[in-house]
């Protein structure tokens, strides 16, 4: 939780630059991302070049599909996507079908900060759907797009960069970076008596319940799942799922799987004191309960939604640590 109120927003794409199942307690979705590829594209659609810059393509044009397809140019060895709902780091070239010239794309920046929720990209561009699930962190993909796999609104904004209102496009997409939708790793006993108990859903998604009892009046913190990742440090910015419980009150004042996407805290100075003191020392892929007394929260002023003197309820799931911006 933060000192001081911020707006929370998915990251946006510009026009010149392109902003860059259930895992919980260790299970893993099942992918068979072979099953769907259409190997005939690369025979097609020719990608050279380095996996850190932008692509060289050289495709047969006017190049048209009826129905979206995808192919792995190169497939890495880091964590998956197997949904739409993790956040990550994509480098993207769009191609004019008609014309094999390059419409809009990324800035190919190497900079890891810029998260966002991967569905943001399906949501402009429906037909990467498929060319996403159960790509790897380090693999590039071929992705081309039949007239629905590109929005009408998505066409109308990049209309004044040249975006073809109609007619194929081909995608070349980086798979830079993939953070899990929840924390993953391995159950955990802990005596709950007098505490709140939390229950997840398909998703990972915590939902807290908060005993008719007097709140403890020391800070409280509890390893719900281990994760099996580095311990953060107290210079680390953890990207985090988080839901944030009043004791009294037993209510939901803030949560991150409301507001859409992950966020990152910076843990040295950006948060409550209670909530540094409650992750340092954590290791990634855990999800922690902290119960956070008002001297290590907002105190007897309290903030927004926090009333003074509150008690606060933390679920915080680490999925894991944001790279700093790029210089």
């Amino acid at each position: 939780m933060r000192k001081t109120p911020a707006i929370l927003s998915a990251a946006a794409l510009t026009m010149l630059a392109l902003a860059g199942c259930s895992p919980v307690a260790g299970g893993e979705a099942s992918c068979d991302r072979a099953a769907g590829a259409d190997a005939s594209l690369t025979d097609l659609i020719d990608v050279t070049g380095s996996l850190d810059a932008a692509p060289t393509v050289d495709m047969f044009a006017p190049f048209h599909v009826d129905e979206n397809a995808y192919a792995d140019v190169e497939v890495g060895d880091g964590p998956v996507i197997t949904s739409l709902d993790q956040s990550g780091v994509l480098d993207m070239t769009l191609y004019d079908g008609n014309t094999g010239e390059v419409v809009i794309g990324t800035s190919y920046s190497g900079d890891l900060s810029a998260v966002g929720v991967l569905s943001q990209w399906s949501t402009q561009f429906p037909g990467l759907d498929d060319a996403l699930r159960c790509a790897t962190e380090g693999s590039r993909v071929i992705a081309a797009l039949d007239d629905d796999g590109v929005s009408a609104e998505a066409r109308e904004y990049y209309a004044q960069a040249g975006f073809p209102q109609e007619g194929s496009i081909v995608a070349v997409v980086d798979v830079r970076k993939v953070y899990p939708a929840a924390a993953s790793g391995t159950l955990q006993y802990n005596d709950g008596f007098g505490l709140p108990s939390v229950v997840r859903d398909t998703d990972g998604r915590p939902g807290v319940v908060v005993p008719d009892a007097p709140a403890p009046d020391e800070l409280v913190v509890q390893t719900l799942i281990k994760g099996d990742g580095a311990e953060l440090t107290i210079d680390d910015t953890p990207l985090v799922q988080y839901t944030g419980v009043l004791w009294d009150e037993k209510t939901v004042f803030d949560s991150s799987w409301e507001s859409g996407s992950p966020v990152p805290f910076t843990l040295d100075g950006g948060v409550i004191e209670g909530f540094t003191e409650g992750l340092v020392g954590q290791t990634i892929g855990s999800q922690v309960m902290i119960v956070v007394p008002p001297e290590l929260g907002y105190g007897d002023e309290g903030q927004g939604s926090v009333p003074a003197g509150a008690t606060l309820v933390f679920v915080v799931d680490i999925l894991g640590v944001q790279d700093a911006p790029a210089q």
